[in-house]
């Protein structure tokens, strides 16, 4: 029967003469096929699926999706029915090209539901309301039915959690585990004696599934093939499956503490510096240190106390701040996306949680520099780190300006707190007025000690621990110090550049001079024309240098030397036997078939003596 298609399905005369349904795959999962035909006694229709739903929920049950595998048995149900006459099915139109599958999201593979709905002259059932606008907006007569929550309002795994615990670990075959604690003051420990089972954990993962699918306060993440993340309120819930590990494990994390700046008695000083001057902001430490807490209590001094517009840039987003505070995750799967539309909403500070890759740290130092504050979250194992990080990704002298303050929590603590200021100067541990260069000093905020230097030396961008030096003068003044350690590297890296075969030994005479010594013929190569190459070599890197012969090396490097060479003939003589032994191999191997006269044999057995 054919169908008016600016009909409307809304009374029952409607309904009664439905004849062919083409749910999509939103319909499918939900069971709606089963629930129209109960509620409106529909006698034998033609259920139309689209091979564009198969191949959706093939996918999704692919990727260990319970609304794929719940999808194809629902499928299978219908099936069943048509078996014994409630009903007739049909499967047609086209798979999705990978265009299609890939451009999902945007609508590619509901436009080919819509398609078959539409030469099939049926009916579109369908729980997702932007397909049913769409397809009443195209003529194609729908019936939509909204999508309902039916889970509980919390999670089974909600129910291992107390206000102690930061963290519930469930795997397969293993008993459920929990770490419970403060930062800094954590145990595992075991909340049952009884294995989960594979059902059992199943049955979690797709009540948590369920749940994002319903729930505006639960967010899907992640969805990789064998990993998904979920955002659940203030849950943020890992699901692993094969081949990603090998078994299914689900980990879920929640914040034990809300805390203010009040609870991490900050000093006047600090709480002066957040307020008027710090603009970039580094915020490190450990796994499980307590970072993300205090990048919360960030957050609402901002937000709350200086009355600021306060952003976040999060994957996933899991940091518990106040509604006012809007939570922005990957825009179409890239944070620069996001970076470029934070730029048009103008915020006062963004707080990036977390940076990880050199793609993060651009786009931190992009934010920066326009003028946007930034407060960023880093993994580092001591305070200097979070700075090198970043020193290894942008140019040095802009490091100020992108980071002014870092502040390093250990134990939930804060444990050291940097500031950074370029400078010109010598260098620590160099005495040479020809020597000076920018550099960056990262001082104790707190003291104004200055505790490191960042500066670059020939092509490397040097990061010294000023106590180090220090402690190197006061133990021996003869002892080389680190710098002069870094300079001998540096200057032995030119010299290979320059003459990549010779052997070549470098020492530091002093702050001011460096003795090279090289193979004799590649003298000449290094001191150059009229000496323009040692020249030109002494004015970049600023040292005086002292060409000598190997021969004149110091008796340690004597002895180096013979050492390295007494194993390069070693290797050749090894090398020259190894040859021989496959020669005579092959000899051996050619005599066994050699049936020629007594004459050639001979010829051929006086080649077996040269060769012994």
């Amino acid at each position: 029967m054919d169908y008016d298609y600016n009909s409307e399905y809304n009374d029952e005369d409607d309904l009664d003469e439905i004849k062919r349904i083409v749910p999509d795959t939103s319909a499918i999962i939900e069971g709606n096929v089963e629930k129209i035909i109960n509620e409106k006694g529909l006698n034998y229709p033609e259920i139309i699926i689209p091979e564009a739903v198969i191949a959706e929920l093939e996918h999704q049950a692919n990727n260990q999706r319970p609304t794929g595998i719940r999808g194809l048995e629902n499928i299978k149900k219908l099936q069943d029915l048509a078996e014994i006459g409630k009903l007739s099915i049909r499967i047609t139109g086209r798979r999705p090209t990978k265009f299609e599958k890939d451009n999902a999201k945007l609508g590619e593979i509901d436009g080919l539901i819509r398609d078959v709905a539409k030469d099939e002259l049926a009916l579109l059932l369908t729980s997702d309301k932007i397909q049913a606008k769409t397809a009443e907006a195209q003529g194609i007569p729908t019936i939509y039915y909204a999508q309902e929550y039916k889970g509980a309002i919390d999670l089974k795994i909600a129910k291992f959690f107390d206000e102690d615990t930061m963290s519930v670990h469930l795997k397969e075959n293993v008993v459920p585990m929990a770490k419970k604690g403060k930062p800094g003051h954590i145990e595992l420990v075991k909340l049952a004696d009884e294995k989960f089972t594979y059902k059992q954990l199943e049955l979690i993962a797709e009540e948590i599934l369920e749940k994002e699918r319903y729930d505006p306060k639960t967010y899907l993440e992640v969805d990789r093939q064998g990993a998904i993340v979920v955002q659940s309120r203030d849950l943020r819930i890992s699901i692993a499956r094969p081949p990603f590990s090998e078994g299914l494990e689900i980990t879920a994390v929640r914040p034990v503490a809300e805390v203010s700046l009040d609870d991490y008695h900050l000093s006047s000083q600090l709480i002066e510096r957040l307020t008027n001057s710090a603009r970039g902001i580094l915020i490190s430490g450990s796994p499980g240190a307590g970072k993300s807490t205090f990048a919360q209590a960030i957050a609402k001094f901002y937000d709350e106390d200086l009355n600021k517009v306060v952003k976040t840039m999060e994957s996933p987003r899991d940091l518990q701040v106040g509604d006012t505070i809007t939570q922005y995750a990957p825009l179409e799967g890239d944070m620069e996306n996001t970076a470029d539309i934070l730029l048009l909403v103008r915020p006062d500070f963004t707080i990036y949680d977390e940076l990880r890759k050199n793609h993060d740290f651009k786009i931190f130092a992009d934010m920066r520099l326009a003028g946007v504050g930034m407060i960023g979250v880093v993994h580092a194992t001591r305070p200097i780190d979070a700075i090198q990080r970043i020193a290894s990704r942008v140019d040095l002298g802009t490091i100020p300006s992108i980071v002014d303050t870092t502040i390093y929590i250990e134990d939930g603590e804060i444990s050291a707190i940097y500031e950074n200021k370029l400078t010109v100067k010598v260098p620590t541990g160099m005495e040479e007025r020809d020597l000076a260069r920018p550099v960056i000093e990262v001082r104790d905020f707190e003291s104004g000690t200055l505790v490191h230097e960042i500066y670059t030396y020939g092509e490397q961008t040097i990061v010294m621990d000023i106590g180090m030096v220090e402690q190197s003068k006061k133990a021996n003044k003869k002892d080389k110090t680190p710098v002069q350690l870094i300079a001998e590297k540096e200057i032995l890296r030119t010299m290979k550049r320059i003459a990549p075969k010779a052997a070549i030994e470098v020492s530091m005479e002093n702050d001011r001079r460096v003795n090279i010594y090289i193979t004799e013929k590649y003298i000449p190569k290094i001191i150059g024309k009229g000496g323009k190459r040692i020249t030109e070599l002494e004015n970049e890197i600023g040292i005086s240098m002292n060409v000598e012969p190997l021969e004149k090396a110091p008796d340690s490097f004597a002895e180096r030397l013979s050492k390295r060479s007494k194993k390069s003939k070693k290797d050749k003589k090894d090398k020259h036997k190894k040859s021989k032994k496959s020669e005579l191999k092959e000899y051996n191997d050619n005599l066994k078939d050699y049936t020629v006269d007594s004459d050639s044999k001979k010829d051929y057995n006086d080649n077996y003596y040269d060769l012994t």
